[in-house]
């Protein structure tokens, strides 16, 4: 397998490589929106977050959480974007948070636009309705399966 996350994991003395665990690793990206740009991954090779194990996400869901404070705390930012790509659009085949410091007005526009709106309330009950009897086939550690 030729992953390029794996491989930078491997050199702790790489200058991405924030830190290195058992679980999770933190990587400066290589491309930053803005400077002080992370990516934290499962430090094991998982594709992507819907092949991820429950304990791979709550694992890097938690490491996320403390870059993201770090990253306010060390940069000065007002707050953080935490953002995954799941199969589309997603440049590397393995998972990965995005945490980029975020300040307010620092021009940042256009990441999750243009934005529609329902047509109808009718349109926006089916949709809810459909992921809500989507949802009943999926479980883990917060839902049962009904």
């Amino acid at each position: 397998m030729n992953c390029p996350f794996c491989d930078l994991i491997k050199d702790p003395e790489n200058p991405l490589v924030v830190e290195s665990a058992a679980q999770t690793s933190v990587l400066l990206d290589h491309a930053p929106v803005f400077l002080g740009h992370a990516l934290v991954i499962p430090t094991e090779h998982v594709e992507h977050l819907l092949v991820a194990s429950s304990e791979t996400v709550a694992s890097i869901t938690l490491t996320t959480q403390a870059v993201a404070k770090a990253s306010i705390a060390a940069f000065g930012a007002d707050g953080a974007l935490t953002v995954t790509n799941t199969i589309v659009s997603q440049s590397v085949p393995h998972l990965h948070v995005h945490v980029i410091p975020r300040r307010y007005k620092d021009g940042l526009r256009g990441f999750l636009w243009p934005r529609q709106r329902y047509a109808s309330d009718g349109e926006l009950l089916e949709y809810r309705d459909r992921l809500r009897e989507a949802l009943r086939d999926y479980s883990g550690p917060q839902r049962t399966k009904q």
